[in-house]
C-alpha cells in the first residue's frame, strides 16, 4: 500500500492519530514528521512544513498516498505572532495541496470552530453559515477552507475536512489552545488539586474527546469520495460544556478540587465562537456518531493522565 504520512504528529491530535494509525494499517506504513521526534517514532522525518522541497523528499521517499496534514500554529500563538501563523498555517497548507496535486495524494486537513465569529448563531451553528472569524488562526482556517475547495475543484485534489471543536486528550501535553482549559485542569489537578482557569465558568464551548475526534478523522478519509457532499470542511460535533460544569466531573474524581477563575485574552476569543453545532451533514454523508459524553470523557481523561503521570 502506499503509506502515509502525518505533519505535526507530535500534537495532542496527532500523537494519538499516529497510533491509530499504526495499530489500523501497520507500523511500516505510517510516517511521522515534525520539528521534534516525540514519538521516538522508528519512521520519523524532521519537516518544517514551510520547506516545500523538504516535503517533496518525503512523499518521493515513501510513496505517500495520503497526508494528515495537522502541523500548525493555535490560537493563542496566532495573536502572538499573527505572521508566522499565516506561513505555518496557510503555506503550509499550500505546500501540502500543491504537493498533493503532483503526488496524487489524499489530504486531511483540520479546520476549526475558530471560523466562526460574532455573526454566526451561538446554537446548533448550520453546515453553511456566516463565518467572520475575529482571530489570525480563525482568518487562516477559513482562508483554508476556501483553498481547500478550490483545490477540490480546479484540480481534483481529495482533500477532506472537520471543523474540530475543542479536543481533549491526555497523549500530548497541553497547549495554549482556547479549549485546552480541560486538559490544564486535570494535570493541575493531580499536581496541586487546584487550578487558575483562563475562561469564565459559564462559557459554553463545543468539546470532544480525542478518541471520537481520531475515529471520526479516519472515517471521513476512509468514507466513499461519492459519499462527500462537503469540500469546505464538515460541522463536526459530540458534546458541549462550561468549565464550571466540567469542575463538577473533575470534584467527583478529586475531592477537594479547588477551582479559581482569571479570564485572559483567550475568554474574549472563545466569545465569538458557537457554543453548540448541527453537525447532520456529517451524520448523513459518512455516518459520524459520538461515543463519549461529559462523563465518560471525564473518566477517560482521569485515568490517562494518572497514568501518565505516575508511569510514564
Amino acid at each position: 500500500m502506499r503509506k502515509i504520512l502525518i505533519t505535526g504528529s507530535g500534537g495532542l491530535i496527532g500523537s494519538d492519530l499516529f497510533d491509530a494509525l499504526r495499530a489500523s494499517y501497520g507500523d511500516e506504513n505510517v510516517i511521522a514528521s515534525d520539528i521534534r521526534n516525540t514519538h521516538e517514532a522508528r519512521r520519523f522525518e524532521f519537516l518544517d512544513i514551510r520547506d516545500r522541497g523538504r516535503l517533496k523528499t518525503i512523499l518521493e521517499k515513501y510513496d505517500v498516498g495520503s497526508v494528515y496534514h495537522l502541523a500548525g500554529l493555535l490560537s493563542a500563538g496566532g495573536e502572538k505572532n499573527p505572521g508566522l501563523a499565516w506561513e505555518i498555517n496557510l503555506n503550509g497548507l499550500m505546500n501540502v495541496l500543491d504537493e498533493a496535486r503532483e503526488f496524487d495524494c489524499k489530504v486531511f486537513w483540520p479546520s476549526s470552530i475558530a471560523v466562526y465569529g460574532p455573526t454566526t448563531p451561538k446554537i446548533r451553528v448550520p453546515q453553511h453559515t456566516s463565518f467572520e472569524p475575529e482571530t489570525v488562526y480563525g482568518i487562516t482556517k477559513m482562508t483554508g477552507e476556501l483553498l481547500c475547495k478550490y483545490y477540490h475543484d480546479k484540480f481534483g485534489v481529495d482533500v477532506r475536512s472537520l471543523r474540530y471543536p475543542g479536543i481533549n486528550g491526555w497523549k500530548g501535553d497541553p497547549g495554549d489552545g482556547t479549549t485546552e482549559y480541560a486538559m490544564h485542569i486535570f494535570y493541575s489537578a493531580f499536581r496541586e488539586n487546584a487550578y487558575e482557569c483562563f475562561l469564565s465558568p459559564d462559557t459554553r464551548l463545543p468539546m470532544m474527546y480525542i478518541d471520537d475526534a481520531i475515529r471520526g478523522t479516519i472515517e471521513l478519509m476512509a468514507a466513499p469520495r461519492e459519499n462527500l457532499t462537503e469540500r469546505m470542511a464538515y460541522n463536526f460535533a459530540a458534546i458541549n460544556f462550561t468549565p464550571a460544569e466540567l469542575v463538577e466531573e473533575v470534584k467527583r474524581l478529586f475531592p477537594g478540587f479547588r477551582i479559581t477563575y482569571k479570564p485572559d485574552v483567550r475568554q474574549e476569543i472563545a466569545a465569538t465562537w458557537a457554543q453548540s453545532i448541527d453537525d447532520s451533514a456529517a451524520r448523513r454523508d459518512w455516518g459520524w456518531k459520538e461515543a463519549y459524553d461529559l462523563e465518560k470523557m471525564a473518566k477517560a481523561l482521569y485515568s490517562g493522565i494518572k497514568g501518565r503521570i505516575y508511569h510514564g
